[in-house]
C-alpha cells in the first residue's frame, strides 16, 4: 500500500517527523519498507501564463512569449512546445532556477533573449510525459511557487502489509492506526448523504446471497462528460500508484483509496433490465475491461443484467457495459463480497485487480451505504448530474462474535504489568467496543476488523498499541539442569555423522513427487493426492525416498560426477485405514567407484555388499539379519529386507534392471532405506575381561542342503556355540566339483580362548564337534572331505 503523507495528514497529523511516523507504524507492526519524495528537488519555478506569444523571428518552431509571472511582471521567454498558447498557464523556470538536470540562465537564442524556460512534467522530473508544457488549471495563482502549487513537497509511504491487514488498504485504515498508535485526534471523512432528486431506480435481487449479502446501487443521470477530474485528486491517486483515466472513474478509485471500499460504475445506458447477482452459467462469456474474453464459471460470482453477465464480481467489469467519453447516465456501485467467493478467482484468471485484493482480505460491510453517497457526491461535485435514491438489496451479514481476553494471560504473554486502565485506553484508541467481565474483557470487533477472531489477537494488539520498544528486555529466570543423554539412544545427528564419515553426503528434497515414482519405486497407485499443488507434475506426498534419490543421481549425473553416495533423512506419508502414517526413514543411495582412483588398489564397481558394509557400521546391533526381499524397486536376486528381533525395519537392494532402463542410468545404483525409530536404539559396549592367552582357530568346511540360508546357519551356530567360542565368521561360500548336486560348501572360521588357563586339544576338539553334531541336527549338514 502506497500513500501521500500530505493526504494522510488531512486525516489525522501527529506531531511527527516522516521518520519518525514511518519508525512508529512499522514499531506497531505495519511495514514501512520504502519513502521517497514525490518529485525531484528543484527550486526557482513559478505559476506562469502565456498572455501573447509571436513567432520567432529566426526559427520556424519556436515561439516568443510573454508570460505573466505574477504581480503583473513579464518576462520574454523563447518556447518550442507545440501546445503553447495564450492564456495557458504552465511550471516557469525564472533565470537562477534550479531543475533537477540543470540550472536556469539568460540566454540567447537565435538572436532572440529568453529570460527564462517554460517545463514540461518530464523537466520537472514530476511524470514522464516530455510531450510538450505541463498545462496548469486555468485558476491556478500567477507566480505561485509551483512546489507549494502543487504540494510536492510530500514524501510517499510504502507499507508491507500481511494479509490479515486489509483494513489498511485504505487511507482511513492506516489513519486509524496512526491514530492509536500516537494519540493524535482523528478527522475520518464524513459522507454527506446526498439527495436524491430522481426517481429513477433499477431493481436489485440477490440470486445468491451466500456470496454477496450486501448490494448497494444508485442511478445518476446528466453528468458532464466532458468534465476534468481536479489536479488534487489525480495526484493523490498517481502518489498511491494508480494513474488518471476519466473523472467517473477517478472518483471511484479515489473512494476505494480513502475509504477502502472498491465499487463500479456502469454506463446506464447499456444495461438492460434489472441486476441480478448470482453465480455464472454454462457456457456464459464476458469481455473485460482489460479485453480478454472470460468463460464464466459455476464458482463464479457475475453482476448480470437481464441480458447476462456485465462483471465480475469483485474484480472487475465488463468492457460493453463500462463507463466512456460519452456517458452521460450512470448506475453505480457498492456492495460487499465474501472473501471466500472471491479468493483465488483472479490469480486464477490472470486478472489482477485493486478490487480484488480488497475483497479477498475482507472489506467493511458497515460502510457500504456510506461509500456509496461518497462517491455521488464526489461525481456530483465534478461533473454535475442528479441522483436516485440508493437501493439496497441486503441479507445475512457476517456477525462480528465476540472475543474475550483475559488481562492475566494478556499480562503473562506479553511479560509487562498491564493494568486495566491502559488496556481500557488502548482498546478505545483502536475503536474495539469492550465490556468488562470480571477479570476480562469481552470485545466485539467492528466490521472494519476481520483479524481480530481469537484472544491472542487482541493481546498482540494490545502489546503492539503498547509498543514492542517500550517491552523492558528480561532475561528469562530458568533453572538450569544438565541434561544427559541416554547411552542406548543414538541421536539423529549421530546416524548423519556416521554415513558422512563413510564418504555420504546430506540432500534435501521436496516431500512432493510425482505420481510415477510411487508406481515405480513403491508399487503404490493409492498415493495420498494433493488438493492445491506448488506444480503440475508433483501431485502426490511420498512414501519411500528412492525417486528423489534417483532424480538426484540423475542431475549429478549430467554434471559430469559419476562417483555419488548420497542419503536423506526425511518423512514420508502413507494412509493406513482412516488415518495417516509419516514416518521419519533414511535412505541411501551408491553409485560409481567403491574407492577413489588409485595406484594400489583395482578399480572396481560398488556393489550390494560395499553398501551392506556401510549399513553394518551403521546399524551397530548384534541382532540385525538380512532376509528375502520382494520390493518393487529392486533386483529380486540382488537385494534383501533388514530385521531386528524379528521386525522389518528397512531395505536394501540394487535398483531393478527395468528402472535402470527407464530413468536412462549408465549401472544399476545400490540403494537401502532404514525406519530411523529402529535406528536410534543401540547396543551398549560392554566390559570383558582381557585374556593373555592365545587364541585357536579352527577352520570348518561343511556341507549343507542348497536351500539352508548361511546367514541362518551363522547365527544358529553363534546361539549354540560353547563358552570358549569368542566368535565364529564366515569366510568362503563355494558351489561346483567336488560338492553333490542340491548342497554347497560353506566354510567358518571358529576362534576359541579361555580368559583364565590355556586350553588343551580336548577342550577345542568338544567344542568343535559339538558344533558339527548341531549343524547335523539343525541342518543336516557334514564336516566336507
Amino acid at each position: 500500500m502506497k500513500f501521500s503523507e500530505r493526504w494522510l495528514r488531512t486525516l489525522v497529523n501527529p506531531p511527527l517527523s516522516t521518520e519518525a511516523l514511518a519508525h512508529a507504524l512499522t514499531m506497531a507492526g505495519l511495514e514501512v519498507e520504502g519513502i521517497e519524495p514525490a518529485a525531484p528537488a528543484f527550486s526557482g519555478v513559478v505559476v506562469g501564463e502565456i498572455v501573447a506569444m509571436s513567432r520567432h523571428p529566426n526559427a520556424d518552431r519556436l515561439n516568443v512569449c510573454q508570460v505573466n509571472s505574477g504581480g503583473g511582471a513579464r518576462l520574454q521567454v523563447v518556447c518550442g512546445a507545440p501546445n503553447a498558447r495564450v492564456g495557458m498557464k504552465a511550471p516557469l523556470a525564472r533565470v537562477g532556477a534550479r531543475l533537477p538536470q540543470l540550472e536556469i540562465k539568460a540566454s540567447n537564442l537565435r538572436g532572440v533573449e529568453s529570460q527564462g524556460m517554460l517545463c514540461s512534467a518530464a523537466e520537472l522530473g514530476v511524470k514522464d510525459d516530455s510531450s510538450g508544457l505541463l498545462e496548469l488549471a486555468s485558476d491556478a495563482p500567477a507566480g505561485a511557487d509551483f512546489r507549494e502549487y502543487w504540494q510536492l513537497d510530500d514524501a510517499l509511504l510504502t507499507l508491507k502489509l500481511t494479509p490479515n491487514r486489509g483494513d489498511c488498504l485504505s487511507m482511513l485504515g492506516i489513519a486509524r492506526e496512526v491514530a492509536a498508535i500516537t494519540g493524535a485526534a482523528l478527522h475520518a471523512p464524513v459522507p454527506h448523504e446526498q439527495r436524491a432528486t430522481l426517481t429513477d431506480t433499477r431493481a436489485v435481487t440477490l440470486r445468491n446471497p451466500e456470496g454477496c449479502p450486501l448490494y448497494c446501487g444508485r442511478v445518476m443521470r446528466g453528468i458532464r462528460s466532458g468534465a476534468r477530474t481536479p489536479h488534487w485528486i489525480v495526484a493523490r491517486l498517481e502518489r498511491a500508484g494508480l494513474r488518471g483515466i476519466s473523472p467517473v472513474v477517478d472518483a471511484t478509485n479515489y473512494v476505494m483509496l480513502e475509504i477502502g471500499q472498491p465499487m463500479h460504475a456502469f454506463d446506464l445506458d447499456k444495461l438492460n433490465g434489472d441486476i441480478h447477482v448470482r453465480f455464472g452459467k454454462p457456457g456464459e462469456r464476458l469481455t473485460v475491461l482489460n479485453g480478454e474474453e472470460i468463460a464464466i464459471a459455476s464458482d463464479l460470482l457475475v453482476i448480470a443484467d437481464d441480458a447476462g453477465p456485465v462483471a465480475l464480481a469483485g474484480v472487475m467489469g465488463g468492457l460493453h457495459s463500462g463507463v466512456g467519453a460519452a456517458t452521460t447516465n450512470l448506475f453505480l456501485e457498492a456492495a460487499y463480497f465474501e472473501p471466500k467467493v472471491i479468493a483465488g478467482r483472479s490469480r486464477r484468471l490472470e486478472l489482477s485487480s485493486d478490487a480484488a485484493h480488497r475483497f479477498e482480505r475482507g472489506v467493511d460491510f458497515g460502510g457500504t451505504r456510506q461509500a456509496l453517497e461518497r462517491l455521488t457526491q464526489i461525481i456530483a461535485e465534478i461533473c454535475g448530474g442528479e441522483a436516485g435514491p440508493v437501493v439496497e438489496a441486503r441479507s445475512a451479514l457476517p456477525v462480528r462474535k465476540p472475543v474475550s481476553v483475559r488481562l492475566a494471560r494478556a499480562q503473562r504473554v506479553l511479560g509487562i504489568p498491564l493494568q486495566g486502565v491502559q488496556a481500557e485506553r488502548i482498546l478505545d484508541r483502536l475503536q474495539l467496543p469492550w465490556t468488562a467481565r470480571g477479570d476480562r474483557y469481552e470485545v466485539t470487533p467492528p466490521s472494519f476488523r476481520f483479524d481480530i477472531e481469537i484472544e491472542e489477537d487482541l493481546i498482540e494488539e494490545l502489546g503492539r498499541i503498547h509498543g514492542y520498544d517500550a517491552i523492558p528486555p528480561a532475561l528469562p529466570r530458568v533453572e538450569l539442569v544438565v541434561a544427559f543423554g541416554e547411552e542406548k539412544v543414538s541421536s539423529d545427528a549421530d546416524l548423519r555423522a556416521k554415513l558422512v564419515a563413510r564418504g555420504y553426503q546430506e540432500i534435501i528434497t521436496f516431500s512432493f513427487v510425482p505420481k510415477e515414482w510411487e508406481r515405480d519405486f513403491g508399487g503404490k497407485d493409492d498415493a495420498i493426492e494433493l488438493a492445491n499443488p506448488i506444480a503440475s507434475h508433483l501431485q502426490v506426498m511420498r512414501s519411500q525416498l528412492f525417486g528423489s534419490l534417483i532424480e538426484c543421481l540423475q542431475q549429478n549425473l549430467n554434471r559430469k560426477r559419476d562417483s555419488v553416495r548420497i542419503f536423506e533423512m526425511g518423512r514420508c506419508y502413507m494412509k493406513e485405514g482412516a488415518h495417516y502414517n509419516q514416518p521419519l526413514l533414511l535412505g541411501g543411495l551408491v553409485h560409481g567407484s567403491a574407492a577413489p582412483e588409485q595406484w594400489g588398489v583395482p578399480a572396481r564397481w560398488a556393489d550390494y555388499f560395499d553398501v551392506k558394509g556401510d549399513l553394518g557400521a551403521l546399524l551397530g546391533h548384534s541382532d540385525f539379519i538380512y532376509g528375502a526381499s520382494g520390493h518393487p524397486a529392486f533386483h529380486p536376486g540382488k537385494s534383501a529386507e533388514i530385521r531386528i528381533g524379528g521386525t522389518r525395519i528397512g531395505c536394501l537392494g540394487e535398483l531393478h534392471p527395468q528402472w535402470v532402463q527407464k530413468y536412462e542410468l549408465p549401472h544399476p545404483p545400490v540403494l537401502f532405506e532404514l525406519g530411523v525409530e529402529a535406528l536410534r536404539n543401540r547396543d551398549v559396549p560392554r566390559f570383558q575381561e582381557f585374556s593373555r592367552l592365545p587364541v585357536v582357530t579352527r577352520d570348518l568346511a561343511v556341507l549343507v542342503p542348497e536351500a539352508a540360508a548361511a546367514g541362518d546357519v551363522l547365527r544358529s551356530l553363534l546361539a549354540h556355540r560353547m563358552s570358549i567360542v569368542q566368535d565364529i565368521v564366515l569366510f568362503d561360500l563355494y558351489r561346483g566339483k567336488g560338492v553333490e548336486a542340491g548342497r554347497k560348501s560353506l566354510a567358518f572360521r571358529v576362534l576359541l580362548q579361555d580368559t583364565q588357563k590355556t586350553l588343551t586339544d580336548t577342550e577345542v576338539e568338544t567344542a568343535v564337534q559339538d558344533l558339527l553334531e548341531h549343524l547335523l541336527r539343525k541342518f543336516d549338514g557334514r564336516l566336507r572331505d
